[in-house]
């Protein structure tokens, strides 16, 4: 590479297709680019922020032909070296949902080997407003955003994503602590967590029920994403009174409350010590619930040692890493009727399900939701069965 390639150098780009991560694919004299605040088709002139031996990262400062779809973003703080929360604000979210779609798709069929058109549904939002659980890192007491892979802080005073019910903590001084976090309940219960003072609980409900969660802990962010997650995993599986099933990645206990509401006996698994202590609450009544805790493929090991042969249904809901070949192959080994697998990042979805199609469960159904407006997560829900090869 040349000194045109250098960090802090301004190319001319022919814009490519949208790749996953929240940026676009261009090529500069054969090397690959990757390029953000661009969008499919555009000219820009984009600074190289980033230079590897294999690729070049790059923002677009100018743009010399704009697609049709491009908006001004809406917040102030979006744009080169500012805050790097959202990926795709200046883009309509129309078009958004469509890059979305296609980078699931593409993804599939590149790591995969998965030739199918997935099209993102929609919670009903404009993408602004929807997001329960801020966190916000602090320098010299002021909070704010890094910019995009940066350790550099971007001092804000509102952002635009941010659920308006979140309690305030922009705009204060929040000495000792480096990072502060804002939580809203779907109860509208608040709390305010610092690095000093990361305990407290909050209510979320789901379909009338009630789950206790660690306000610090994990639940999904988007006001719908709960309900949306149940309702795509339970008409996926058709869970049917007197099956077995397994909830692994369980969490406190979401998918399991409603598996054993069907009439299910469960197994749930999840190596989070507070989780599982929230999931043994929420699921008090619900004795068809096991709950233990501890790491998916040697509970797994140790269910089938003794004497687990097969089970119905499965939940997987594993982090954004994925559950990995050899998780995968102790679910297939136990022959369940359908799985349901809940993925937050394409790349590891696509690596699993090829390892389930290598073992005989293809895909039944697809769902991609858009739960994370103006940034580049996706949520999807794959449903598999055993394929014909496999029985």
């Amino acid at each position: 590479m040349t000194e045109e390639h250098d960090v802090g150098a301004v190319l001319e780009l022919e814009v490519g297709p949208v790749a996953h991560g929240g940026h676009c694919v261009a090529r500069y004299e054969g090397q690959v680019v990757f390029v953000r605040h661009a969008l499919p088709g555009e000219t820009v002139r984009a600074r190289v922020t980033e230079r590897t031996a294999k690729y070049l990262r790059a923002d677009a400062v100018d743009v010399l032909v704009a697609s049709p779809q491009r908006i001004e973003p809406p917040c102030p703080y979006a744009g080169p070296g500012l805050c790097g929360g959202c990926d795709f604000q200046h883009a309509n979210i129309v078009e958004q949902r469509r890059l979305k779609a296609t980078v699931v798709s593409d993804t599939l069929r590149r790591i995969g080997g998965i030739e199918r058109t997935v099209v993102m549904e929609s919670p009903g939002d404009d993408g602004l407003g929807w997001r329960t659980r801020m966190r916000y890192a602090v320098a010299d007491g002021k909070p704010g955003m890094y910019a995009h892979r940066s350790h550099d802080l971007i001092p804000i005073d509102r952002c635009l994503i941010a659920h308006p019910d979140t309690p305030p903590v922009l705009g204060q001084r929040w000495p000792g602590t480096s990072s502060v976090q804002a939580v809203v309940s779907s109860e509208g219960k608040t709390a305010i967590l610092t690095d000093e003072d990361h305990s407290g609980r909050v209510v979320e409900v789901v379909r009338d029920r009630r789950f206790r969660v660690e306000a610090g802990g994990f639940w999904q962010v988007h006001p719908a994403a709960a309900t949306t997650l149940v309702d795509a995993v339970m008409a996926g599986l058709e869970p049917a009174e007197g099956e077995n099933a397994l909830d692994l990645y369980s969490g406190v206990g979401l998918f399991a409350a409603f598996l054993a509401e069907a009439g299910c006996a469960v197994l749930a698994v999840e190596g989070d010590k507070d989780a599982v202590k929230n999931a043994r609450r929420n699921l008090h009544d619900q004795p068809a619930v096991s709950l233990e805790q501890g790491d998916v493929g040697k509970v797994l090991n140790v269910a089938v040692g003794k004497g687990l042969e097969k089970v119905d249904l499965v939940v997987l809901d594993p982090p954004r890493t994925g559950a990995g070949k050899d998780v995968v192959r102790r679910i297939a080994a136990l022959s369940p009727r359908r799985i349901a697998y809940v993925a937050c990042d394409p790349a590891a979805l696509a690596r699993d399900l090829k390892t389930f199609d290598g073992l005989g469960y293809g895909i039944s159904s697809l769902r991609a939701f858009d739960l994370f407006g103006m940034t580049h997560h996706i949520e999807c829900v794959a449903v598999l069965e055993p394929t014909d090869r496999s029985r």
